[in-house]
């Protein structure tokens, strides 16, 4: 016999007579040379198993980060784990933060323990094992049957009978394991983006909540400045009253704004707890363990033009996706149209005639006849699908565009009101309550003009905390959209 090179990815009905002959000269010798059935059984292996004995390995999926929160460690589940199932691969062991808490800790304790990407990474496991099982050959088959027995005459027992083994496989035509293969690799390459997606949606809902937690922070801290600020007012009223140069009942205004300051304070406060239940509650957590947050929310800087962020809108995973998606459905359109090519099923084996203790081979092949089910449904389903991929990713491209252009907006606004704030508003209402509190002590004006003066003063304060959270949520709406940091703009190399 020739050398062959039996690859079986793709057959053709000529190559498939040769390898057919081949096989059966070898299994001719071997039982021309035996006895028994133990060289036919070696036979048969050869046959039969020689088309299940390879399989495709399955590349890592690992995809490299957008390029926000790439130096920080996200919890992934290990490549290979063993079949006793998924509880000795339990969540990474995890310190919660304590102490004053930044940023930085807070996005690590997040991507290192989050539920959301602990499922996520299943998720990508889920698919690897689906492409290893799809690039696996089907398995073969055994059959044993015993003919000419228990009938009348000279047949009524097993004198005459005929007994069969079998062995059988599936041969798959037309390359669609590689094809099934292909196609579940691209699905978990797609969960890999999924994933990626996900690690961005974490890191920028720590961030957003991070700065409602410090802003609630710096409320309770403006509230209690406000508290204090109404007891001195209180004390300077009450001595003007007990001098006789003012009416007892602006006393009693002072007594209740300092109540209602008061109240605001515990209100205040409450924020401030529900905000860090929910900062803790991003890496897991149901108890608060840190003691604050640390960060300074008035550093800002003048945001960079719409057209200098929409090149950078190819690193958005909603969008960098679409090439891997498209190659994905390209792929499921590949696989339904070699199901046109129908699959063969060889067997072969080995009968023996009992009544003259003889053997002989037996072969036999079946394929089905493509006449009314060719897979037609099948392949104008996946050809709108590809389709339909192609509009999707024109969506997604126009509304990932109008999201950042509405974020710029947002983060344009709110610079624009914190530098307004800072710079002139703020000062000016400052000099205001100075000067109407010392005119007040000398009783050229009434306390209705310092009340209104202090309350506008911290309304206007107020504001500007406001005026800050929002230009750092927008900070991160934008960063997570061109998945990186603003910071890093002036240094990107266009690479992705």
């Amino acid at each position: 016999m020739r050398p062959r090179d039996y690859h079986f990815l793709c057959l053709d009905p000529a190559w498939m007579i040769d390898w057919m002959t081949d096989m059966l000269h070898i299994l001719t010798d071997l039982t021309r040379r035996s006895t028994r059935y133990g060289n036919i059984g070696l036979g048969l292996c050869l046959l039969l198993g020689l088309p299940s004995c390879s399989l495709m390995p399955v590349a890592d999926s690992t995809l490299e980060p957008r390029r926000l929160g790439r130096e920080l460690q996200t919890y992934h589940i290990p490549a290979e784990f063993s079949e006793s199932g998924p509880d000795e691969h339990a969540a990474l062991t995890f310190t919660q933060p304590t102490g004053l808490l930044t940023v930085p800790t807070a996005l690590a304790a997040a991507l290192l323990n989050s539920p959301t990407l602990a499922a996520f990474s299943w998720e990508v496991r889920t698919r690897e094992a689906r492409a290893l099982q799809a690039g696996l050959r089907p398995n073969p088959e055994v059959g044993f049957e015993v003919e000419e027995f228990g009938g009348s005459g000279g047949r009524t027992a097993f004198d005459s009978s005929e007994t069969t083994f079998l062995l059988g496989q599936l041969l798959e035509l037309g390359g669609k394991r590689a094809k099934r293969q292909r196609l579940a690799t691209l699905e978990r390459d797609l969960a890999a983006w999924d994933y990626e997606t996900r690690r961005l949606d974490v890191l920028t809902t720590v961030a957003k909540v991070f700065v409602v937690t410090l802003t609630a922070q710096e409320r309770v801290s403006l509230e209690e400045e406000h508290v204090q600020l109404a007891q001195e007012v209180l004390q300077t009223v009450a001595r003007q009253v007990k001098a006789g140069a003012v009416s007892p009942v602006e006393e009693i205004r002072a007594q209740v704004a300092l109540a209602s300051s008061r109240v605001e304070l515990s209100q205040r406060k409450r924020e401030q707890t529900a905000a860090q239940l929910q900062l803790a509650a991003t890496w897991g957590s149901t108890a608060v363990t840190f003691s604050a947050v640390s960060g300074d929310l008035e550093t800002v800087v003048p945001p960079p033009s719409a057209n200098d962020l929409l090149p950078h809108l190819i690193h958005n995973p909603d969008i960098a996706r679409w090439s891997v998606e498209k190659e994905q459905r390209h792929a499921a359109l590949e696989l339904e149209q070699a199901r046109q090519i129908p699959n063969v099923e060889v067997g072969a084996g080995v009968r023996y005639f009992n009544a003259d203790t003889s053997a002989a081979l037996v072969f036999e092949t079946r394929m089905p006849l493509m006449l009314f089910n060719r897979n037609q449904g099948g392949i104008q389903e996946a050809h709108a699908r590809l389709a339909k991929a192609e509009a999707e990713q024109r969506a997604a491209q126009v509304q990932t565009r109008a999201t950042l252009a509405a974020a710029h907006q947002a983060l344009v606004s709110a610079f624009e009101q914190v530098s307004a704030l800072r710079d002139s508003i703020i000062p000016q209402a400052q000099s205001a309550f100075v000067g109407v509190s010392l005119a007040y002590q000398r009783g050229r004006l009434r306390y209705l003009d310092v009340l209104d003066a202090r309350r506008t003063l911290f309304t206007l304060r107020g504001q500007y905390v406001e005026a800050l959270a929002s230009y750092h949520t927008a900070v991160a709406d934008v960063e997570r959209l061109i998945a990186e940091p603003l910071a890093a703009l002036d240094h990107t190399d266009g690479t992705h």
